[in-house]
């Protein structure tokens, strides 16, 4: 697969607790971007945040949170995050989306063409 190299990064900003169908709502979306097609993404759990409701949520050990703020990455090109984001649109009830423009400077897989050929 290849990126190009003005590529877009769509961040989805989300709770840990937040659900699709009784599974975690990060891992409805990773996986429904990988059945997209799309390069690739990365969930990222925050320690401390806030959203639209002003509610901290943290990691602090006198205050256990349940539902930390959670970050899904994903970077291609901007048609193919825009196509993916009206997909998944109506099943993102409460977050924040962004995508802005990103240079990408490498993509691999880590594997060599030819590799094991004698």
């Amino acid at each position: 697969m290849v990126i190009p190299r003005e590529g877009c990064l769509l961040r989805i900003f989300i709770g840990e607790s937040d659900k699709h169908e009784g599974k975690p709502l990060y891992e409805w979306i990773v996986l429904k971007a990988r059945e997209h097609g799309l390069a690739g993404a990365t969930v990222v759990r925050g320690m401390m945040g806030f959203g639209a409701h002003s509610r901290l949520h943290t990691v602090k050990v006198e205050r256990l949170s349940l539902d930390l703020p959670i970050v899904i990455e994903m970077v291609d090109a901007r048609d193919k995050l825009e196509a993916f984001l009206a997909l998944i649109d109506d099943n993102v009830t409460e977050g924040l989306a962004t995508i802005e423009r990103v240079d990408v400077r490498l993509y691999r897989s880590g594997k060599v063409s030819g590799e094991g050929a004698a």
